[in-house]
């Protein structure tokens, strides 16, 4: 009864087994490439069998099912030496795209290894970049003709691209800088010319403010004394006229004028008190017309 029971659970082990070496499953975004005994297996047209996405069953312990990702892959490559027509260093980043184009192909040429395939790229652009920015300065590589390089690297990565089996969909620079030791004395120059023309700038600003504020200075001179020339003549104008008033009213009536004139003293002497002490003979012309009024009040009885 153990026995049986031992067969059954071996028998269903052995078909699980079996199950599991002949089934296989390629996802989405994916391909199998079919070796048998080591070697690449064919169809009836001799054309290498490619199993796309979906379930797929292969002969086990003699037909192995190699699963390669077909999506796009990016090959990131960051400061890359290159030495410019100037024979100048620049450190240049960038990136290229592709994916797996022959399956058959990339497998002989790579062994199957994206780490083989990135390493083939990355020679040849290298070298492709060494040659466009060895023609280049660096202003020109970092200006409109940065376009033209990434279309010829493209061209030309692409070239050897198929023969590996995958195809170059983009290639693309992110960054184009100075190496960190060039960089400091680049930057130490731009800083020292900054400040040259900062400082030529400053003198050329001083030189101007001092010219304007010397024209400022003589406009507000003449400004200034033409101002006080209309002044004083328009107050001799005015002089002039306030005395011709003056002498209109009192030639019409000199006395009423002249008692005018003595009321305005008066109310300009009397009206503040620290200024009402005053040493004047009783008979001056100061108060003459207080002894008018005296005077005439004195004399009125005497009449009637």
């Amino acid at each position: 009864m153990n026995i049986s029971k031992n067969a059954i659970l071996f028998i269903i082990f052995l078909v699980l087994a079996l199950f599991y070496t002949t089934v296989y499953t390629v996802n989405e975004g994916e391909q199998a490439l079919l070796l048998r005994l080591g070697t690449i297996e064919t169809d009836a047209g001799g054309m290498p069998v490619v199993e796309g996405p979906g379930l797929h069953f292969k002969i086990p312990l003699i037909t192995q099912a190699n699963i390669f990702d077909t999506r796009l892959q990016t090959l990131d490559i960051k400061s890359s030496r290159i030495v410019t027509a100037e024979q100048k260093d620049v450190m240049v980043d960038y990136y290229v795209k592709w994916r797996i184009n022959d399956l058959a192909l990339y497998y002989t040429r790579t062994g199957g290894d994206p780490q083989q395939a990135n390493l083939l790229l990355e020679q040849q652009l290298n070298d492709g970049l060494r040659a466009q920015f060895g023609r280049r300065t660096i202003s020109e590589v970092v200006s409109d003709d940065r376009a033209t390089i990434m279309d010829t690297l493209g061209k030309q990565a692409n070239d050897t691209a198929q023969r590996l089996g995958i195809k170059v969909v983009d290639v693309r620079i992110k960054r184009i800088d100075l190496p960190a030791e060039v960089s400091s004395a680049v930057f130490e120059r731009m800083r020292a010319e900054r400040e040259r023309v900062a400082t030529e700038h400053r003198s050329t600003g001083k030189a101007n403010a001092e010219g304007i504020r010397a024209n400022a200075d003589a406009d507000v001179t003449v400004i200034v004394a033409t101002a006080s020339a209309q002044a004083a003549a328009i107050r001799a104008q005015g002089d002039g006229q306030a005395a011709k008033i003056y002498a209109d009213a009192y030639s019409k009536d000199a006395d009423f004028f002249a008692f005018l004139r003595s009321l305005q003293a008066y109310k300009a002497v009397f009206s503040k008190p620290q200024n009402n002490l005053l040493v004047l003979k009783p008979d001056g012309q100061f108060f003459k017309y207080f002894n008018s009024l005296g005077t005439a009040a004195a004399a009125a009885p005497a009449k009637k």
